[in-house]
């Protein structure tokens, strides 16, 4: 079993940037896909960014692609999620999420995930 925590959200002004932290326990990140997906307000939780089981394969979403960035710790206890230059529209809640599938890129799909966290808000002002 892992438990996954995010801390790091808030509110900021746009143009600005944060760091979301996802802190597992229960065991290392080691031979799991990781990945974020938000959820903003009336929409569907969408996939953000996400690496493979072997962080080899990385994908972004079109919409926040050369502006986040996921990492993780040489421990592989904690995935980060950078966000620069941040819009209103990166507003949402942003899940963390685990997969035990080791497929050749990230999974894309919702289900695929078995573990999450309980959310941390981000809410960019214009």
């Amino acid at each position: 079993q892992v438990q996954l925590v995010e801390s790091g959200g808030g509110l900021v002004q746009a143009g600005g940037s944060l760091r979301l932290s996802c802190a597992a326990s229960g065991r290392p990140f080691s031979n799991y896909a990781m990945a974020w997906f938000r959820q903003a307000p009336g929409k569907e939780r969408e996939l953000t960014a996400a690496y493979s089981w072997n962080a080899v394969n990385l994908y972004y979403a079109d919409s926040v692609k050369g502006r986040f960035t996921i990492s993780r710790d040489n421990a592989k206890t904690t995935v980060y999620l950078q966000m620069n230059s941040l819009k209103p529209e990166d507003t949402a809640v942003y899940y963390c999420a685990a997969s035990t599938l080791r497929t050749v890129g990230a999974p894309m799909n919702f289900g695929a995930y078995g573990y999450w966290g309980q959310g941390t808000q981000v809410t960019v002002s214009s």
